[in-house]
């Protein structure tokens, strides 16, 4: 699919357009990977760290298992079997949502929680190795700036309309 009409020529992208998409992609190929080789010790993978910290702050630990997608950025097929992952290793437990049962509910387990917390620090040390220690504060905010344009590019949030 493409949003190019089959009679315009294509705009291809110039040095420095080309420079910053090769850097993109790169970031986007290794840190998932450098981060996953920095959870390894710890048994966890980093979308399953990012689960357990989600469901860490939510209120009672808890989220539907939709909501925990969309917040994990990944499909409910494979979200239920990173939680069925993490219930197995006595991290999570689903139950039905008593609100509304057509709704599955993810907790973290005390266990889990534990498990977050001592986890944490080393997560954060190794994120503020990679992505933070390099840049200077203005590199930082520009980079906060970018990511949520680019998002907003992607997906924008449906909130955006109401605020006009």
């Amino acid at each position: 699919m493409t949003n190019t009409p089959a009679d315009e020529a294509p705009r291809w992208l110039d040095e420095e357009e080309r420079h910053a998409w090769l850097g993109l992609v790169g970031i986007l190929r290794r840190l998932e990977h450098a981060l996953d080789a920095q959870l390894r010790d710890e048994g966890l993978t980093h979308f399953e760290y990012g689960v357990m910290a989600a469901l860490s702050e939510a209120p009672q630990r808890e989220l539907r298992m939709s909501s925990l997608a969309a917040f994990a950025e990944g499909s409910l097929s494979r979200l239920s079997q990173v939680v069925a992952r993490l219930e197995r290793k006595g991290y999570a437990q689903r139950r039905p949502d008593p609100a509304d049962g057509r709704y599955t509910l993810a907790t973290l387990t005390d266990e889990g929680y534990e498990k977050i917390v001592s986890t944490a620090p080393g997560h954060v040390a190794e994120v503020r190795r990679l992505v933070f220690d390099p840049l200077t504060k203005a590199q930082v905010k520009q980079l906060g700036h970018i990511g949520q344009r680019i998002l907003h590019t992607i997906a924008p949030d449906p909130c955006d309309a109401d605020r006009g």
